[in-house]
């Protein structure tokens, strides 16, 4: 049949897309203890939902930070280990349909990519991410699950914590419309709801994303950001990134399947083979 795996491995979570002939045939997360076992728990989903046989699995592409761990020959099928920017970077460009952009991976912290095909670069980290998120907020509320992070939020305002232009500004500073932030949690009092501190640390660590995303679009000279990642599936994304393209005129997409880029880039890339 031809598939070809992609596996990305975080520490107890894996992500995996299955292709044939470079379109996604399968994709799906698991979780688990471990990285083996939810690297394993993905491959035996594959097979199960897809109702095919091992032999026709031809190759497993393995990335992530869970692909150190020994992995020899996954169920005897040839299996690589690709380097984790460059199955980012070209899965990037696969789900938005570019040959050229910056491609920022929002993970625990936050890498920012120049990919121009078939070539991937690392531009700068931070270790401003979904790590962040959640620790700030356990922190705060005592809350570390993101999708219930989310909903917290929606209840949440915004301008309760942060210091905008118009708090500080009876005019417009150069390009900065008055409802721009000018200090994250600059306003922050007693008093705050537990929904408009989780609104703020959304809107800190989405704006600090997007700032070092122009940042990198400058550096590189290329003006399309490709944004991917877990963090691209909570609706915090777009409502907090929207405004940077109106104030930078950079051009960022959140493209479908763009928590799965690193798998997808895991598939379509070429790497090193584990021995088994």
């Amino acid at each position: 049949m031809g598939i070809i795996v992609g596996l990305d491995v975080g520490g107890s979570t894996t992500k995996i897309v299955g292709m044939k002939d470079k379109e996604i045939i399968f994709k799906t997360v698991t979780k688990a203890g471990d990285p083996v076992t939810s690297a394993y728990g993905a491959l035996g989903k594959l097979i199960n939902d897809l109702e095919v046989e091992v032999s026709d699995i031809t190759r497993i592409n393995i990335t992530g930070v869970g692909s150190g761990f020994p992995l020899p020959h996954m169920l005897g099928i040839e299996t690589l280990v690709i380097e984790e920017f460059q199955s980012t970077g070209l899965g990037g460009l696969y789900v938005s349909g570019l040959d050229r952009a910056v491609v920022v991976s929002m993970g625990t912290g936050t890498a920012y990519l120049k990919a121009d095909y078939p070539n991937v670069e690392h531009i700068i980290g931070s270790g401003v991410g979904g790590g962040t998120l959640v620790g700030l907020s356990n922190s705060m509320i005592g809350i570390d699950d993101a999708d219930k992070l989310s909903e917290i939020a929606t209840e949440g305002d915004v301008n309760r914590v942060d210091l905008t232009i118009g708090d500080i500004s009876k005019t417009k500073i150069s390009n900065l419309d008055m409802d721009v932030t000018a200090s994250n949690f600059g306003k922050a009092a007693d008093g705050l709801s537990n929904e408009d501190k989780i609104s703020g640390v959304f809107n800190l660590i989405y704006q600090s994303i997007g700032t070092m995303s122009v940042l990198s679009s400058r550096c590189v000279g290329i003006n399309d950001v490709v944004l991917t990642g877990q963090l691209t599936t909570l609706k915090e994304c777009k409502k907090y990134i929207s405004l940077f393209p109106r104030l930078y005129g950079v051009n960022f997409i959140i493209p479908e399947d763009a928590e799965f880029a690193t798998a997808i880039g895991a598939c379509i890339a070429g790497g090193r083979s584990i021995d088994g």
